[in-house]
């Protein structure tokens, strides 16, 4: 697999990135990452990714979501990147807030509740850019999915949302602390939502990467997107490798809006994959994209992905990879019940097992844990 020279750095350093894995509720986020945390040197260049932290393990997309990821030992931690209406970055799965904080219990923000357009479809709640910073700050944040996640719960409330100076910020005390670098893997969400109302994403993430140092080959930093126009004007402002993320169904929503007929599926062909090299080190499909499920929801026969990508230079990080039953395939499952804890070990596995250079992951202990199981 050839690798882009400005990927080449990002790859490299993970070789010597020590991990951690730890029991994941007894684990305070001031905890110092030693005494009963078992140490597992990384043994190749596998990226591991703490999706929206571990939010597996507390409220997404919080700093002490990305510092137990990080403690647990996450090459990269994830914050989805959003705007307020003063142009701060910030991080939340959504502009829409409604489902990740407790803006719905403050009486001063009743009349910010809108429906709005989102890449098409109507959706109702509360929305980023109709915040301030100073508002959004007295916000805290609640998970997500409190039925497949109960234990999450206990946290709600006590966690602001982050900007993304602050992601970076903890990323840089962590990597001193823990001695080990921890990287940064932000998405921009919808950047043809935001770029229709005047508040584009890109700018002020280039403005920040520039003020941190980050924007140079050998940054640990990824940058990805499901769309399109965006990652390719970024291609020409950024010198940190880029992820084109893909879906198993629909197309990006920047092909939508211009009348461009191409869809995901065409991307992740042979060809879509060269033209993604052209402006593009990596791409985030979804995992059913590398495996899809049969009739039984079980783990079909593996696609051509990994392997075309390869052919075209790319790396390949499919997302993502959840201990619980109702993200598992079939022959995965512990039991019935959605909510219970199923062997991610052998999906895993399965996965790297297809060829696949790193993952998405909400348990970033047990995948730190099958890595180091497989050496």
């Amino acid at each position: 697999m050839k690798l882009s020279s400005r990927l080449l750095p990002v790859a490299a350093s993970a070789l010597a990135v020590a991990a951690a894995v730890v029991v994941p509720q007894a684990l305070p986020e001031s905890a110092p990452a030693t005494g009963s945390a078992v140490q597992a040197e990384k043994h190749d260049d596998f990226v591991i990714v703490g999706h929206r932290g571990a939010s597996g393990y507390r409220p997404e997309h919080t700093l002490a979501s990305y510092e137990l990821a990080a403690r647990m030992g996450a090459d990269f931690i994830e914050p989805d990147l959003v705007t307020t209406k003063d142009r701060v970055l910030v991080a939340r799965h959504e502009p829409e807030i409604g489902g990740t904080t407790d803006v719905a219990n403050h009486p001063e923000f009743k009349d910010r509740k809108k429906t709005k357009q989102l890449d098409g479809v109507a959706v109702t709640g509360w929305f980023t850019e109709d915040f301030t910073l100073a508002e959004l700050k007295t916000l805290r944040a609640v998970e997500r999915i409190p039925a497949v996640r109960q234990h999450n719960t206990v946290f709600n409330g006590h966690y602001q949302i982050p900007t993304f100076q602050e992601v970076i910020d903890l990323s840089k005390r962590l990597s001193k602390e823990l001695g080990r670098p921890i990287g940064i893997y932000p998405e921009t969400k919808h950047p043809t939502y935001f770029q229709q109302q005047g508040l584009a994403l890109e700018p002020a993430l280039v403005r920040t990467l520039n003020r941190n140092g980050l924007n140079r080959p050998g940054a640990k930093v990824f940058v990805q997107s499901f769309e399109v126009s965006n990652l390719k004007a970024l291609h020409k402002e950024l010198r940190v490798p880029l992820v084109q993320l893909t879906s198993s169904s629909g197309a990006p929503y920047d092909f939508v809006v211009s009348g461009d007929k191409r869809t995901y599926a065409d991307i992740v062909s042979a060809k879509g994959l060269r033209e993604v090299a052209t402006y593009a080190d990596g791409v985030g499909p979804s995992k059913d994209q590398v495996i899809p499920l049969d009739a039984t929801g079980k783990l079909g026969k593996p696609t051509a992905l990994v392997t075309d990508a390869h052919k075209a230079g790319l790396v390949v990080h499919p997302y993502t990879f959840r201990v619980e039953n109702s993200f598992l395939p079939a022959d995965f499952d512990s039991s019935a019940v959605a909510s219970d804890s199923g062997n991610l070990f052998g999906e895993i596995a399965a996965y790297r097992k297809a060829g696949i250079d790193g993952l998405f992951t909400d348990n970033t202990d047990i995948a730190v844990a099958e890595e180091r199981e497989a050496k």
